[in-house]
């Protein structure tokens, strides 16, 4: 019956995530806008699962949610930081920087996350990462100190990832 469920549903999570998008994207809750959603939901990961990597071994939703919450902060702030910058700095006094970040992280999953939190944020932007997926090279918009943000990268985000891919 197990199996039979997993074949079903590859990806059960990502089934629920694209239903609820589907609504919120037509603006409108109704029941057949609801079965239609879930009907996307089954068919896109069960038509693309032969391409998705093996699942993470561990994951703890409830560290993401609130690596979720610390994230919209960030970008929030970060927003805020980059507005102050074009309005306050001159081009000529803006000092971009290409930074490499070490990765601990070895999940492609947690990698992409990482990848996808640095470019989400305003400012900084993951630009590529390396052939043996063990650093990551971010670029920033405007820094005095590019160690600092490297270090800021690996504490604030690379760390709390570690603990939720586990």
């Amino acid at each position: 019956m197990a199996r039979a469920f997993n074949w079903l549903l590859p990806h059960p999570f990502l089934t629920l995530i694209l239903a609820i998008v589907w609504m919120l994207l037509q603006n409108e809750v109704s029941a057949g806008m609801a079965v239609f959603g879930i009907i996307l939901g089954i068919i896109i990961p069960w038509g693309t699962s032969i391409w998705w990597p093996d699942t993470p071994k561990g994951f703890r939703l409830s560290k993401m949610i609130t690596y979720s919450f610390m994230v919209m902060w960030d970008i929030l702030v970060a927003n805020i930081q980059v507005a102050w910058i074009v309005l306050t700095v001159p081009n000529a006094k803006l000092k971009p920087a290409w930074i490499v970040i070490p990765l601990e992280l070895r999940e492609p999953e947690a990698i992409t996350v990482l990848a996808g939190t640095i470019t989400l944020t305003p400012g900084t932007v993951s630009a590529d990462l390396s052939d043996q997926g063990h650093s990551l090279l971010v670029h920033v918009l405007h820094t005095d100190d590019p160690d600092a943000v490297r270090d800021e990268i690996t504490s604030r985000y690379q760390r709390r990832l570690l603990e939720i891919f586990t």
